[in-house]
């Protein structure tokens, strides 16, 4: 948040920085009340951007090992915070120089001891590997890529840990342990900003600026270029998502077409389309993703109204609920609880 009013800046991300600083704050608040438990400024500074306009300075989503949290703001750093709120350990990555000044929106990975953060930006871009008890840097690969904001995704893959990166230029895949490049695929649009998904055997890769692009690619032991082999499953090339990454509930794949309340529903193991595009009446714009949980799937729209539809390959509304808000972070389920992260407020929707 600005900490005196200072100008927000940006019209699609092409405006001028902030001119005051800005307070990067952690909060933690009780699940049942809601009241706020603790809460810890992790830095105070002027963002060198503007950012895009329908975001924050804080748009990368915290992680948790269940003993410690770590929350990442991007250029404003990556902060180790035990659960009482006090920063164990602190790392800075330097200034990302984003794509038309749009900001930043990738977030951290965790797999066992291991953190991994992903630098795409208009400098030299990397990928970082990092203990999550020190912060000490295990390994560092320079990637050769304009700005992404897809979040990497850790999968088990012959017999080990294995980090897929979605981006622009390739899809690609290192070893967790050593950084080593296992393998790539190209095949995505410009501006690559969905995370990957996995599930019955695939990894589902997709993305939508000017352009739509889906593979799904059967990634457990791959090696070397992908493109052309029978590791590609399947592909896709209509009515893929902008912003919001895919949903994979079970054997069936959800996903919007570019930013717009427009669903398609395929068979994720054969590719074949169950139902879309199908609009959705009342959510004409989604940055969201879609969540899914006891055989129904959520989707929160940018206007404040919340789909709730039957799980499977027929169109089926069960419920259309408003609120006086938006929605732009992507709903969270915690048991019978979701957790909706609006503009002005955060709710919890429960039994």
């Amino acid at each position: 948040r600005p900490r005196r009013g200072g100008r927000r800046g940006g019209f699609g991300g092409r405006g001028a920085a902030p001119t005051e600083p800005y307070e990067f704050h952690v909060l933690a608040l009780d699940r049942k009340t809601g009241k706020q438990v603790w809460r810890t400024k992790v830095k105070e500074e002027t963002p060198h951007e503007a950012g895009h306009q329908d975001a924050t300075q804080a748009s990368c989503s915290p992680i948790t090992d269940g003993k410690h949290i770590y929350a990442y703001f991007g250029s404003r750093g990556l902060y180790c915070l035990d659960m009482n709120g006090k920063v164990k350990w602190e790392k800075d990555f330097g200034d990302m120089q984003t794509r038309n000044g749009f900001g930043e929106g990738s977030s951290p990975a965790l797999h066992g001891d291991t953190l991994v953060v992903n630098w795409d930006h208009e400098g030299q871009s990397f990928i970082v590997a990092m203990d999550k008890k020190t912060g000490k840097q295990l390994w560092k690969q320079d990637r050769d890529e304009p700005t992404s904001w897809s979040t990497p995704l850790i999968v088990e893959s012959g017999g080990k840990p294995v980090v897929i990166v979605s981006a622009t230029n390739y899809v690609r895949a290192y070893d967790l342990k050593s950084g080593e490049l296992l393998w790539k695929c190209s095949g995505m649009t410009g501006n690559t900003i969905p995370s990957p998904v996995v599930g019955n055997g695939l990894i589902y890769l997709l993305s939508g600026f000017r352009g739509a692009a889906l593979l799904a690619v059967r990634y457990d032991g791959a090696k070397g270029d992908l493109n052309g082999t029978d590791r590609i499953a399947f592909s896709y090339d209509r009515d893929t998502p902008y912003v919001p990454s895919p949903l994979l509930y079970d054997d069936t794949l959800y996903f919007f077409k570019e930013n717009r309340g427009i669903l398609t529903c395929i068979d994720a193991k054969a590719g074949k389309v169950h139902y879309g595009p199908q609009r959705l009446d009342g959510v004409s714009m989604v940055y969201a993703s879609p969540v899914g949980a006891s055989g129904r799937v959520y989707i929160a729209g940018r206007d404040g109204t919340t789909l709730v539809l039957k799980r499977g390959p027929r169109f089926d509304v069960l419920a259309t609920n408003t609120l006086d808000d938006g929605f732009d972070a992507s709903p969270a389920i915690v048991g019978d609880e979701l957790f909706l992260r609006g503009r002005s407020h955060l709710y919890c929707i429960a039994r």
